[in-house]
Formats: structure tokens, sequence, C-alpha cells
């Protein structure tokens, strides 16, 4: 069965730091774009950001650049996202993405909650 896993939310103070992991379950994304997502409530989907299949390309949305680093390690099949400098509107339910244009596939996460407030 073919499954991300997302992990690492939580609660966390305005300034503090989360770092999300996501573990991909009966394929392997090696060859993929990966991607983090979040969906407030009452807002749409956004990325927040990505990383090619070498890994050397990363893209962020402009409210994140500075504070999040996108990383993964090809041999755990695993993407991480490292948040810093939290503030309340980060506060979002976090997805894990997965794509492969060639495969013709599309997966996502079942997601994780992070709420940023004191």
């Amino acid at each position: 069965q073919v499954k991300l896993v997302e992990s690492g939310g939580g609660l966390v103070q305005p300034g503090g730091s989360l770092r999300l992991s996501c573990a991909a379950s009966g394929f392997t994304f090696s060859s993929d774009v990966l991607s983090w997502y979040r969906q407030a409530p009452g807002k749409e989907r956004e990325l927040v950001a990505s990383i090619g299949s070498a890994g050397a390309r990363t893209n962020y949305a402009d409210s994140m650049k500075g504070r999040c680093t996108i990383s993964r390690d090809g041999a755990k099949d695993m993407v991480y996202l490292q948040m810093n400098s939290l503030k309340p509107e980060d506060t979002a339910v976090y997805y894990c993405n997965a794509r492969n244009w060639i495969k013709q596939y599309n997966y996502w996460g079942q997601g994780t909650q992070v709420t940023v407030s004191s």
C-alpha cells in the first residue's frame, strides 16, 4: 500500500521551531519532486516548499523564505521541513506531497497539525 506518513507537528510558541518529517511507504520517491503544503482553516491549500529529485533545486513560498529549509534523504526515502521563527499565521495542517510526471502519480500524506500559539 502506497502511503506518505508525516510526523513532527505539534504546539509551539511564537518564535519557536519544528521539524516535520515525511516517510514513504510502499514506494520509493527517489525520482520524485517532493513538496510540503499547508492548509489553514477557511483557506486554500498552499505550497510551502518543494525540492527536486536530485535535491539541488528548492523552492519556497515567499512567506517562508529564510524561515524554513526543505531537505530529503534518498537512502531513507524521507523528506523534512525545518521551520524556524514560527508565527501564529503558520498555524495549519501541513501535508507532504510526492509527484512524478513520468510515472504519473501524485501522492499526499494525511497531514500533521502545526499550531503556533502562546
